[in-house]
């Protein structure tokens, strides 16, 4: 299994946080300048807080939904628990806070950029390609989910099993 989740780490997110940004500012010439102070902190607290997100989720992922993030080892069991609980997609939630923390830790517009187009990307995957994929896997278990567990923006409490 970890092998399996370091082949999803470095397909999946270290191109999308890494390897992308990194062709997109060289190609650039960037240079980078310091951030504001504030600004700064922001971009590492977020950066913290993703990160601990991202273990949290490929924790439940692999403990609770015996699988990976990777469409080639998709989770066997339906996970509702944790930050599932009040939103359903935490794992690219991860992501998206890891992005723009790079951009105000790179002080950078261009990589606040990729993250929009990351986002816009991932808004339509999971709507046309994700979800009907798991109504498809789990049936009335994540038609029930779906019902009660908002796909981007967290609920206040946490939504428990009927």
């Amino acid at each position: 299994m970890i092998l399996e989740w370091i082949k999803t780490i470095v397909i999946l997110p270290l191109n999308v946080l890494l390897t992308i940004p990194a062709l997109v500012l060289y190609f650039v010439d960037y240079s980078w300048n310091p951030n504001h102070f504030f600004l700064t902190l922001l971009g590492f607290f977020l950066l913290l807080v993703g990160l601990m997100l991202a273990a949290w989720t490929m924790w439940l992922f692999a403990h609770r939904g015996k699988g990976t993030a990777a469409p080639w080892n998709p989770p066997k069991k339906l996970v509702v628990e944790g930050p599932y609980a009040y939103v359903r997609n935490p794992m690219i939630t991860s992501v998206f806070i890891m992005q723009i923390a790079e951009a105000l830790l790179l002080n950078s517009w261009l990589i606040f950029g990729l993250f929009g187009l990351f986002l816009l990307g991932n808004m339509l995957y999971f709507l046309l390609f994700e979800e009907k994929s798991l109504e498809k896997r789990f049936g009335n278990d994540y038609y029930t989910y779906k019902r009660n567990v908002p796909r981007w923006i967290p609920r206040l409490t946490p939504w428990k099993i009927p």
